[in-house]
């Protein structure tokens, strides 16, 4: 299932200064999250850091407010003044020495961070009713920033590429996130602050990729996973040995030729007898016969000349996206490996691997019973080097056909974006620490579904790893429900979605910081991206208006069930925040309760009675619990009096 559209993959920073701040340490500056109309947190102390000469003394100021203090050896400095109410616009300015540097039109008002992976990054510009929202978007006081696509091995202290605080307007709006803007936009006109919202997400990945290396190696499953990954920051060469010595291991297990042909990567070996192709596509689409229903592994090889120079510089090799399981050599040394199909592949290369002269690339393919090959375009494969500079591989490459494998997949890397472990924290998150932020919003689990029962123990690993990053215990969290996608439900079964809904659901209700915005209806089972994000924006304002204002007079979100109970012949659901009394649309009867009996469930007859689903003769021998809703994309009529969905469940009976 494609999760989402194709992206490259940023290089993995190999350690911790290998994404600090500026280049020119030495500068008098601001760490890149802080630009002009940036947005900093009321009422708290406000922390902002930068970099200086080593060891000099500098005075921060903000709206008639100084501190002192001096840059560390290094160059870095790190400063809190106190808190503010809601104002601006102020300057920001630090001096030192006689030299300053300043931000103009900073505001002081609530921030908000959100982040997920692609239904959070999808942008304005595409969703519902995209242009006359950019045309009424101009507002002064609602302010964004995007935080670049970064993976890294260790949590970095500065973002990787330089950030920019944007004004909400019609020229601008466009790239912000479309569920957080809708979401800030909603909780702005409301309590006239200025409003941030910093967007740090990234399409197709999991949840594991967003928790720090410290909590996440906690769970015995990741422990090894995490260490491998710091180690691959600091003794790359082992790292990677040892991850070579798993995956070659697992060819071993499943493919007799494998000890064989892995003298196919040796940059000595004798390819002249190979045939040879342009890959551009599928490899069943190649017109070459061989592969037209050829599902196993390939092997491919090619050439590039470089200069001393720019052997020296060298540093990445790019080869765009592979369908689906590769590893990759420069010169018989392994550079990478990938195991997402959409996923581009953009091998950190350490120095000395290339060389002056003819260097020999090779990987090796295993398509998985999916499309095969190098699917992206010849003019995307290369040698990247350290300037900038792009050295293009020849389209033509050798190749060679090896064993039949149907089906097979190879556990990917750990530090193999989607999939990664912590590096994505490392990168996107890590960078953040010290800002203050109102509220979180999370809209992140299509890439996690079939795997519900151990998203119960990461999102709430994730929600409080984070509080402790930011040293916010309470930080108040808003969590999106997962919409229907996929297959209509016939007749009842099982669902990795609707069991991902329910871990989220529970990391919710036993956390006294989080809300729930359940979107049930608004998704599309035709499109893993429903554009329908302006409602999803107002329910995450709906909840933060109660979890993170304290607004009491509204429920935080619809109709939740609280119990199942027998009641004679029937069986009877309970249900809380109604707003006046469950309805349902287009029938007298609400749809999509199932009674089961183990693993045997049956659709139940369901009337609404106020606050109650009564589902008629439905408590007969054997049944244990009741679900609704339970599918991957289930048809929907149970709302609450404003309008609300109600979400899905499952309940014993009592």
């Amino acid at each position: 299932m494609k999760l989402t559209r194709h992206i490259a993959l940023p290089l993995l920073a190999l350690g911790a200064t290998a994404a600090c701040l500026p280049a020119h340490a030495a500068e008098l500056g601001f760490a890149r999250v802080f630009t002009d109309h940036a947005v900093l947190q009321r009422d708290q102390p406000i922390t902002v850091w930068g970099s200086a000469g080593a060891g000099q003394a500098l005075t921060l100021t903000l709206n008639g407010r100084s501190v002192s203090g001096k840059a560390d050896k290094d160059g870095k400095w790190r400063l809190q003044l106190p808190q503010l109410p809601a104002g601006g616009p102020y300057t920001l300015s630090v001096s030192a020495n006689g030299a300053s540097a300043s931000l103009q039109d900073v505001m002081v008002g609530d921030v908000y961070l959100c982040s997920g992976q692609s239904n959070m990054e999808f942008a304005v510009r595409t969703s519902t009713n995209a242009w006359a929202t950019t045309n009424t978007s101009a507002n002064p006081r609602l302010r964004f920033l995007n935080v670049e696509k970064a993976s890294a091995l260790t949590p970095q202290d500065e973002l990787k590429q330089p950030a920019a605080w944007k004004v909400a307007a019609p020229d601008t709006i466009g790239d912000a996130s479309a569920v957080c803007y809708y979401m800030a936009r909603s909780l702005q006109q409301r309590y006239t602050v200025p409003v941030g919202f910093i967007n740090a997400s990234w399409g197709g990945t999991t949840i594991q990729g967003w928790i720090g290396r410290d909590s996440l190696r906690t769970l015995p499953a990741y422990t090894a996973g995490a260490d491998l990954v710091k180690e691959l920051a600091v003794q790359p060469a082992r790292a990677m040995q040892r991850e070579d010595t798993r995956v070659e291991a697992w060819w071993d297990a499943h493919d007799p030729a494998a000890a064989r042909e892995r003298a196919f990567k040796a940059p000595g070996f004798d390819d002249s007898a190979w045939p040879q192709l342009t890959p551009a596509g599928s490899w069943k689409d190649s017109g070459i016969a061989a592969f037209k229903d050829f599902d196993g592994v390939a092997w491919f090889r090619t050439t590039v000349d470089l200069t001393e120079e720019q052997a020296r510089s060298a540093n990445a090799l790019q080869l765009g996206p592979v369908e689906t399981y590769d590893t990759a050599w420069v010169n018989g040394v392994r550079v990478g490996g990938g195991s997402t199909g959409w996923a581009w592949r953009d091998y950190p290369v350490q120095p000395g691997v290339f060389k002056a002269g003819r260097n020999v690339i090779a990987l090796r393919v295993l398509n998985g019973g999916n499309a095969g090959g190098m699917t992206g375009q010849p003019a995307t494969r290369g040698v990247r080097l350290a300037d900038g500079q792009f050295v293009a591989l020849s389209p033509a490459w050798k190749y060679r056909l090896g064993t039949r494998l149907k089906g097979q997949s190879i556990a990917p890397s750990p530090w193999d974006v989607p999939t990664s472990l912590t590096t994505l924290y490392n990168g996107m998150i890590a960078p953040l620490v010290g800002y203050k932020f109102k509220l979180a919003a999370w809209y992140q689990g299509e890439s996690n579904t079939g795997a519900g029962a151990e998203y119960r123990t990461l999102l709430p690993l994730l929600m409080r790893d984070w509080r402790e990053r930011f040293a916010q215990p309470a930080l108040p969290f808003l969590v999106v429900q997962l919409p229907g996608y996929g297959a209509a439900p016939k007749s009842p079964g099982k669902s990795g979605w609707a069991e991902l809904r329910e871990a989220e659901a529970l990391a919710v209700k036993n956390d006294a910081h989080a809300g729930l915005a359940v979107t049930l209806d608004l998704g599309d089972r035709f499109d893993i991206h429903p554009t329908q994000k302006t409602i999803v924006g107002d329910r995450l304002a709906r909840a933060a208006r109660v979890v993170a204002y304290g607004d009491r007079d509204i429920a935080p979100g619809g109709p939740e069930a609280v119990s199942a109970t027998r009641e004679g012949s029937d069986i009877v659901v309970a249900f809380r925040q109604t707003q006046g009394g469950l309805l349902t649309y287009s029938s007298n009867r609400a749809i999509g309760f199932e009674t089961c009996a183990g693993e045997v469930c049956t659709y139940a007859d369901a009337v609404v009675a106020g606050d109650r689903v009564v589902l008629k003769g439905a408590n007969a021998a054997g049944v244990t619990q009741v679900r609704y809703a339970w599918a991957d994309a289930p048809f929907v009529n149970l709302f609450g009096g404003d309008d609300i969905p109600a979400a899905p469940f499952r309940l014993d009976l009592k």
